[in-house]
């Protein structure tokens, strides 16, 4: 690999933080723009501090910079746009773009990477939920913004109605019938913008629309974990992907259908630093580089448990109990109740008996 570069973050979150402690091993340097000082990569790069929409920031950023990457979607991409040099987000904006859009997203997944998506539609007002058929479970979502469950209604009754009605007068949004799944899955996938490595399929469990629990390798049949990955290779390589990808995904019981994709380092990858040979964070840093990238191994069944603000007491009680688990703090000087403060991951081989927090 060429020598070292300076490599600029957008977004000093936990993604950013563990982004740039895998570019500091490598004997890379970082600058992060982020709009809070004190934020958790700020303890391991150079600090660009202002908002991510900032143009002359954004500029500056680049200006110092080898390489950008980003941390998470909500990024200004016609600000990025404006200011890169060619190649310079290995990414792309039009990977922003899409995974900005559920509108943008679903059409590039069932229409262009031809993978398996619930069945959806288009809403622009209130007046395309008019004939619904209450005998099917939807979701309604916003096409922009909303995370952890914000921006959504689910519409089992016509007593929904009246809230879905609400957000779909307010913003453009899709509807997609509830699938019913066994398991909530994810795939991570690395690409250098030529080949792609892959991480085993993930399990994950969440409470209250956050992830709380991740099992690897997940509980499903060797018949369907080889078509979640292979699914995830095929938008990967469609998207030309450099970096990491999160693709999210429902296994019913003899099918895998694709949520949604994120594009970067995922929550439900972070058990990849202990478990595997490589993590999510090291192969995002190698693709946006541009490197050779490596075949991933699971050195033992794990599982990883999110740390919320209300759990962080428990989580440290639970590492002094069980000292082969590994805790990670990101360093966020205030614990808000459902905020990630941090992760536990557990190599063991009894998957079933961990417990979340």
């Amino acid at each position: 690999m060429s020598s070292t570069k300076t490599i600029g973050i957008i977004g000093g979150g936990q993604l950013g933080q563990m982004m740039a402690i895998s570019a500091i091993y490598m004997g890379h340097k970082v600058v992060t723009l982020d709009p809070t000082a004190d934020c958790p990569a700020s303890r391991v790069s150079e600090m660009v501090v202002a908002p991510y929409d900032d143009v002359d920031a954004l500029r500056e950023l680049a200006a110092r910079c080898d390489v950008l990457t980003y941390e998470f979607e909500n990024v200004d991409a016609d600000g990025l746009d404006a200011v890169i040099k060619a190649g310079q987000l290995p990414q792309g904006t039009d990977l922003l773009r899409i995974s900005q859009n559920r509108i943008f997203e679903k059409d590039f997944l069932a229409n262009k990477a031809g993978v398996t998506v619930a069945p959806y539609k288009v809403v622009t007002s209130s007046l395309d939920l008019e004939d619904l058929d209450l005998s099917k479970t939807y979701v309604l979502k916003t096409a922009t913004g909303g995370y952890d469950g914000h921006g959504q209604v689910v519409i089992k009754t016509s007593d929904d109605l009246a809230a879905a009605n609400q957000l779909a007068n307010l913003a453009e949004c899709v509807l997609e019938e509830f699938v019913d799944f066994d398991l909530e899955i994810s795939v991570i996938v690395s690409g250098n913008g030529k080949d792609v490595t892959v991480f085993p399929v993930q399990e994950n469990i969440h409470r209250n629309n956050i992830l709380s629990k991740t099992i690897v390798p997940a509980r499903i049949s060797d018949q369907l974990a080889e078509k979640a990955k292979s699914m995830a290779v095929q938008i990967a390589k469609k998207l030309n992907l450099s970096g990491t990808l999160c693709v999210e995904m429902f296994a019913t019981a003899d099918d895998i259908i694709v949520n949604e994709i994120a594009p970067r380092p995922h929550n439900s990858g972070h058990y990849s630093i202990e478990a595997c040979d490589f993590s999510q964070f090291d192969t995002h840093i190698l693709g946006v580089l541009g490197a050779p990238l490596p075949q991933i191994r699971l050195h033992a069944p794990a599982v990883m448990l999110n740390v919320l603000g209300q759990h962080v007491e428990k989580a440290e009680q639970y590492v002094a109990e069980n000292p082969s688990a590994h805790l990670h703090l990101y360093g966020k000087l205030e614990a808000k109740h459902n905020r990630k403060m941090g992760h536990v991951t557990v190599l063991t081989e009894d998957v079933d008996n961990v417990e979340e927090f």
